[in-house]
């Protein structure tokens, strides 16, 4: 495509040139007058006027002379022979290049959907122009194989809880080998993964298990710890004069909240212990 505007460019400027000798050839023949070196300062002037070009700030524009290297320029004003000179414009900042939905079988064999968005930008301009054709295409086809090869290394669990490592890694392939052609990955980042819908239920089962697990678990600390409280209160009433009675009333007094309370006259506890204090002392003597 750069060949065929520069032959475009070249024929242009031939034909120009012998139309403008043409006209200057018939005025001539009809004034009498003899306008070459007019003719040359007006040529000069439009030759200066049409090799100008401007390079934005974000640029630089690549040099070719007849076909080979000759410089890099950056931004500003600049002036290029037209029809020897040729000048290819690099933008610099970042690109933005979404790589599309692939299919991709993981290392445990689950079938899955991903895309990813990939961000990189051109250090040197002359290596993207002269070592690879389309440097854009050329960079997110390789982060499309790289992603597909990772991806297919890795099984789906990895995958799903260690997303950033994974595009770290490919992240890094594909800037090793798009450093010769002048490009720099900046990020990588993977989007959606889609997974067949069989897996998604065995996924929600499983979490659906691995939460009430969680829960029985959570209760079954819970018991014991009550048990351990309700060992230490009924040591701490044990040791206390009249605390179980208290204890007592108090329960008694909770079975039935309704206002019109029924009166229950229970035995007190000290009473029992005397009882029994009296039994163990009549078995010793």
């Amino acid at each position: 495509m750069i060949q065929a505007k520069n032959s475009n460019s070249i024929a242009g400027l031939i034909v120009f040139l012998l139309a403008y000798l043409i006209v200057l050839g018939v005025m001539a023949s009809k004034t009498g007058i003899w306008l070459f070196p007019a003719g040359l300062v007006t040529l000069a002037f439009l030759l200066v006027l049409v090799g100008l070009r401007v390079v934005n700030q974000y640029e630089k524009a690549v040099i070719l002379t007849l076909g080979k290297y000759r410089g890099t320029r950056g931004p500003g004003l600049t002036w290029i022979f037209v029809g020897i000179h040729q000048m290819i414009k690099i933008d610099m900042r970042i690109t933005t290049i979404d790589i599309p939905r692939q299919e991709t079988i993981t290392k445990d064999n689950v079938t899955i959907g991903i895309n990813a968005v990939l961000y990189f930008k051109v250090l040197r301009a002359e290596d993207a122009v002269l070592k690879v054709e389309n440097y854009s295409y050329a960079v997110s086809q390789y982060a499309l194989a790289a992603l597909r090869d990772i991806v297919g290394g890795v099984e789906l669990d990895t995958l799903l809880t260690e997303r950033d490592r994974i595009a770290q890694e490919i992240k890094q392939v594909v800037d090793q080998e798009t450093d010769p052609w002048g490009i720099d990955v900046t990020a990588i980042k993977m989007q959606d993964i889609e997974m067949p819908a069989t897996m998604k239920r065995a996924m929600a089962a499983q979490a659906e298990t691995e939460r009430e697990k969680r829960a029985i678990i959570i209760k079954a600390e819970g018991e014991v710890k009550a048990a351990e409280n309700l060992s230490a209160a009924a040591r701490i009433l044990g040791g206390v004069p009249g605390g179980l009675s208290l204890r007592t009333l108090g329960t008694i007094d909770k079975l039935q909240p309704d206002p019109s309370k029924t009166i229950i006259f229970a035995l007190p506890v000290e009473v029992m212990e005397g009882i029994r204090a009296l039994v163990d002392k009549a078995k010793k003597e």
